[in-house]
Protein backbone atom coordinates (compact mmCIF):
# COMPACT_ATOMS: atom_id res chain seq x y z
CA UNK A 1 0.00 0.00 0.00
CA UNK A 2 1.10 3.57 -0.60
CA UNK A 3 0.10 7.24 -0.39
CA UNK A 4 -0.34 7.13 3.39
CA UNK A 5 -1.09 10.30 5.37
CA UNK A 6 -1.02 10.77 9.16
CA UNK A 7 -4.28 12.71 9.15
CA UNK A 8 -7.43 12.98 7.09
CA UNK A 9 -6.71 14.25 3.54
CA UNK A 10 -7.84 17.76 2.66
CA UNK A 11 -11.50 17.83 1.74
CA UNK A 12 -12.22 14.59 3.58
CA UNK A 13 -13.57 15.57 7.04
CA UNK A 14 -13.83 13.08 9.87
CA UNK A 15 -17.61 13.47 9.61
CA UNK A 16 -17.50 11.27 6.49
CA UNK A 17 -15.74 8.58 8.50
CA UNK A 18 -18.32 8.79 11.29
CA UNK A 19 -21.19 8.66 8.79
CA UNK A 20 -19.86 5.47 7.26
CA UNK A 21 -18.89 3.86 10.55
CA UNK A 22 -21.29 4.87 13.36
CA UNK A 23 -19.55 2.36 15.64
CA UNK A 24 -16.73 4.89 16.10
CA UNK A 25 -19.08 7.15 18.06
CA UNK A 26 -19.72 4.27 20.46
CA UNK A 27 -16.05 3.90 21.36
CA UNK A 28 -14.75 5.17 24.66
CA UNK A 29 -13.13 8.63 24.44
CA UNK A 30 -9.71 7.06 24.98
CA UNK A 31 -10.39 4.37 22.36
CA UNK A 32 -11.50 6.90 19.73
CA UNK A 33 -8.50 9.11 20.48
CA UNK A 34 -6.17 6.11 20.20
CA UNK A 35 -7.74 5.14 16.86
CA UNK A 36 -7.45 8.61 15.31
CA UNK A 37 -3.89 9.12 16.53
CA UNK A 38 -2.63 5.78 15.18
CA UNK A 39 -4.58 5.59 11.91
CA UNK A 40 -3.00 6.19 8.51
CA UNK A 41 -5.05 7.87 5.79
CA UNK A 42 -4.63 6.81 2.19
CA UNK A 43 -5.92 8.26 -1.08
CA UNK A 44 -5.29 5.91 -4.01
CA UNK A 45 -6.42 5.98 -7.66
CA UNK A 46 -8.65 3.39 -9.24
CA UNK A 47 -6.91 0.23 -10.40
CA UNK A 48 -4.40 0.26 -7.55
CA UNK A 49 -3.49 -3.10 -6.02
CA UNK A 50 -3.84 -2.54 -2.27
CA UNK A 51 -2.79 -6.04 -1.30
CA UNK A 52 -1.85 -9.28 -3.03
CA UNK A 53 -1.50 -12.95 -2.21
CA UNK A 54 1.31 -13.87 0.19
CA UNK A 55 1.64 -10.28 1.43
CA UNK A 56 1.36 -9.42 5.12
CA UNK A 57 -1.68 -7.43 6.23
CA UNK A 58 -0.72 -3.88 7.22
CA UNK A 59 -3.89 -3.04 9.12
CA UNK A 60 -7.68 -2.91 9.40
CA UNK A 61 -9.22 -0.76 6.62
CA UNK A 62 -12.11 1.69 6.90
CA UNK A 63 -13.28 2.68 3.40
CA UNK A 64 -14.44 6.31 3.48
CA UNK A 65 -14.94 6.79 -0.24
CA UNK A 66 -14.69 4.48 -3.27
CA UNK A 67 -14.61 0.68 -3.28
CA UNK A 68 -12.23 -2.27 -3.29
CA UNK A 69 -12.74 -5.44 -5.34
CA UNK A 70 -11.34 -8.60 -3.75
CA UNK A 71 -10.54 -11.46 -6.14
CA UNK A 72 -8.93 -14.90 -6.01
CA UNK A 73 -6.58 -15.69 -8.89
CA UNK A 74 -5.77 -19.08 -10.41
CA UNK A 75 -2.38 -20.03 -11.89
CA UNK A 76 -3.90 -19.89 -15.40
CA UNK A 77 -4.81 -16.23 -14.92
CA UNK A 78 -8.52 -16.67 -14.31
CA UNK A 79 -10.05 -14.71 -11.46
CA UNK A 80 -13.04 -15.26 -9.21
CA UNK A 81 -14.51 -12.11 -7.63
CA UNK A 82 -15.11 -12.78 -3.93
CA UNK A 83 -16.71 -9.53 -2.72
CA UNK A 84 -16.50 -5.76 -2.76
CA UNK A 85 -15.77 -3.42 0.13
CA UNK A 86 -17.49 -0.04 0.10
CA UNK A 87 -18.05 2.78 2.56
CA UNK A 88 -19.30 1.49 5.92
CA UNK A 89 -17.97 -2.01 5.24
CA UNK A 90 -14.75 -3.77 5.98
CA UNK A 91 -12.63 -6.53 4.49
CA UNK A 92 -13.13 -10.01 5.94
CA UNK A 93 -9.82 -11.10 4.45
CA UNK A 94 -7.94 -8.32 6.25
CA UNK A 95 -9.79 -9.15 9.46
CA UNK A 96 -8.96 -12.85 9.26
CA UNK A 97 -5.32 -12.10 8.42
CA UNK A 98 -5.02 -9.82 11.46
CA UNK A 99 -6.75 -12.25 13.80
CA UNK A 100 -4.79 -15.27 12.54
CA UNK A 101 -1.56 -13.35 11.87
CA UNK A 102 -1.42 -14.82 8.38
CA UNK A 103 -0.67 -13.43 4.92
CA UNK A 104 -3.31 -12.52 2.35
CA UNK A 105 -4.71 -15.29 0.16
CA UNK A 106 -6.36 -13.05 -2.43
CA UNK A 107 -5.88 -9.67 -4.09
CA UNK A 108 -7.62 -6.36 -3.43
CA UNK A 109 -7.84 -3.70 -6.16
CA UNK A 110 -9.53 -0.29 -5.99
CA UNK A 111 -12.40 0.04 -8.47
CA UNK A 112 -12.32 3.85 -8.42
CA UNK A 113 -10.45 6.62 -6.63
CA UNK A 114 -10.59 5.47 -3.02
CA UNK A 115 -9.98 7.07 0.36
CA UNK A 116 -9.48 4.78 3.33
CA UNK A 117 -8.21 4.85 6.87
CA UNK A 118 -5.90 2.04 7.92
CA UNK A 119 -5.78 0.98 11.57
CA UNK A 120 -2.52 -0.72 12.64
CA UNK A 121 -2.78 -4.25 13.99
CA UNK A 122 -1.76 -3.34 17.55
CA UNK A 123 -4.54 -0.73 17.87
CA UNK A 124 -7.02 -3.04 16.15
CA UNK A 125 -6.32 -5.66 18.81
CA UNK A 126 -6.67 -3.07 21.58
CA UNK A 127 -10.06 -1.91 20.29
CA UNK A 128 -11.37 -5.48 20.21
CA UNK A 129 -11.52 -5.15 24.00
CA UNK A 130 -14.30 -2.61 23.51
CA UNK A 131 -17.64 -4.35 23.03
CA UNK A 132 -19.11 -2.05 20.32
CA UNK A 133 -16.05 -2.41 18.11
CA UNK A 134 -15.82 -6.17 18.72
CA UNK A 135 -19.51 -6.65 17.82
CA UNK A 136 -19.08 -4.50 14.70
CA UNK A 137 -16.11 -6.55 13.49
CA UNK A 138 -17.70 -9.93 14.05
CA UNK A 139 -21.11 -8.90 12.69
CA UNK A 140 -19.51 -7.88 9.39
CA UNK A 141 -17.39 -11.01 9.51
CA UNK A 142 -20.54 -13.15 9.76
CA UNK A 143 -22.21 -11.24 6.90
CA UNK A 144 -19.22 -11.77 4.62
CA UNK A 145 -19.07 -15.48 5.47
CA UNK A 146 -22.74 -15.81 4.50
CA UNK A 147 -22.04 -14.02 1.22
CA UNK A 148 -19.08 -16.26 0.46
CA UNK A 149 -21.18 -19.36 1.18
CA UNK A 150 -23.72 -18.11 -1.36
CA UNK A 151 -20.93 -17.58 -3.87
CA UNK A 152 -19.69 -21.14 -3.32
CA UNK A 153 -23.21 -22.46 -3.94
CA UNK A 154 -23.46 -20.38 -7.13
CA UNK A 155 -20.15 -21.60 -8.53
CA UNK A 156 -20.52 -25.22 -7.43
CA UNK A 157 -24.18 -25.93 -8.10
CA UNK A 158 -25.41 -23.44 -10.71
CA UNK A 159 -24.66 -23.67 -14.43
CA UNK A 160 -22.78 -20.82 -16.02
CA UNK A 161 -25.68 -19.93 -18.32
CA UNK A 162 -27.91 -19.51 -15.26
CA UNK A 163 -25.35 -17.30 -13.54
CA UNK A 164 -24.84 -15.23 -16.70
CA UNK A 165 -28.60 -14.70 -17.11
CA UNK A 166 -28.85 -13.60 -13.47
CA UNK A 167 -25.87 -11.26 -13.96
CA UNK A 168 -27.64 -9.51 -16.84
CA UNK A 169 -30.84 -8.86 -14.92
CA UNK A 170 -31.60 -5.87 -12.73
CA UNK A 171 -29.20 -3.44 -14.40
CA UNK A 172 -31.53 -1.72 -16.83
CA UNK A 173 -32.51 -2.34 -20.43
CA UNK A 174 -29.02 -1.80 -21.89
CA UNK A 175 -25.78 -2.87 -20.26
CA UNK A 176 -22.64 -1.08 -21.40
CA UNK A 177 -19.91 -3.63 -20.78
CA UNK A 178 -17.67 -6.05 -22.60
CA UNK A 179 -17.81 -9.83 -22.71
CA UNK A 180 -14.51 -9.81 -20.84
CA UNK A 181 -16.02 -7.76 -18.02
CA UNK A 182 -18.88 -10.23 -17.71
CA UNK A 183 -16.42 -13.12 -17.72
CA UNK A 184 -14.40 -11.45 -14.96
CA UNK A 185 -17.51 -11.02 -12.83
CA UNK A 186 -18.41 -14.69 -13.27
CA UNK A 187 -14.89 -16.05 -12.84
CA UNK A 188 -15.03 -17.54 -16.35
CA UNK A 189 -13.29 -16.92 -19.69
CA UNK A 190 -14.42 -14.56 -22.42
CA UNK A 191 -14.81 -17.21 -25.12
CA UNK A 192 -17.33 -19.21 -23.08
CA UNK A 193 -19.30 -16.12 -22.09
CA UNK A 194 -19.36 -14.91 -25.71
CA UNK A 195 -20.71 -18.29 -26.82
CA UNK A 196 -23.44 -18.19 -24.19
CA UNK A 197 -24.38 -14.61 -25.10
CA UNK A 198 -24.67 -15.60 -28.75
CA UNK A 199 -26.98 -18.40 -27.66
CA UNK A 200 -29.09 -15.91 -25.72
CA UNK A 201 -29.21 -13.70 -28.81
CA UNK A 202 -30.30 -16.62 -31.00
CA UNK A 203 -33.13 -17.27 -28.53
CA UNK A 204 -34.25 -13.65 -28.73
CA UNK A 205 -33.34 -12.91 -25.11
CA UNK A 206 -30.77 -10.20 -25.87
CA UNK A 207 -29.35 -8.14 -28.71
CA UNK A 208 -25.58 -7.83 -28.83
CA UNK A 209 -23.73 -4.68 -29.87
CA UNK A 210 -20.28 -3.23 -29.51
CA UNK A 211 -19.51 -3.31 -25.77
CA UNK A 212 -23.18 -3.49 -24.92
CA UNK A 213 -25.95 -6.02 -24.30
CA UNK A 214 -29.58 -4.99 -24.82
CA UNK A 215 -32.15 -6.99 -22.84
CA UNK A 216 -35.07 -8.00 -25.09
CA UNK A 217 -36.80 -10.63 -22.97
CA UNK A 218 -36.29 -10.18 -19.21
CA UNK A 219 -38.83 -12.89 -18.42
CA UNK A 220 -36.93 -15.34 -20.60
CA UNK A 221 -33.68 -14.47 -18.84
CA UNK A 222 -35.35 -15.02 -15.49
CA UNK A 223 -36.48 -18.46 -16.64
CA UNK A 224 -32.93 -19.26 -17.72
CA UNK A 225 -31.55 -17.98 -14.41
CA UNK A 226 -33.96 -20.23 -12.50
CA UNK A 227 -32.97 -23.26 -14.55
CA UNK A 228 -36.09 -23.43 -16.73
CA UNK A 229 -35.59 -23.96 -20.46
CA UNK A 230 -35.80 -20.69 -22.37
CA UNK A 231 -38.50 -20.46 -25.06
CA UNK A 232 -37.14 -20.11 -28.54
CA UNK A 233 -37.78 -16.95 -30.50
CA UNK A 234 -40.70 -17.05 -32.83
Amino acid sequence: MSAAHPSAPAGMPLARLDEGYPVLAALSPSGRRRLLEAARWMRVPGGTCLFDEHQACEGFPFVVDGSIRVVKSAPNGRELPLYRVGSGETCILSTSCLLGREDYRARGVTESDTVLMLLPQAVFEELLDERPFREFVFHLFAERIAGLMQLIEEVAFRRLDQRLAAQLLGKGRTLHLTHQQLADELGSVREIVSRLLKGFADQGLVRLGREQVEILDPAGLRRTASGEPARSAG
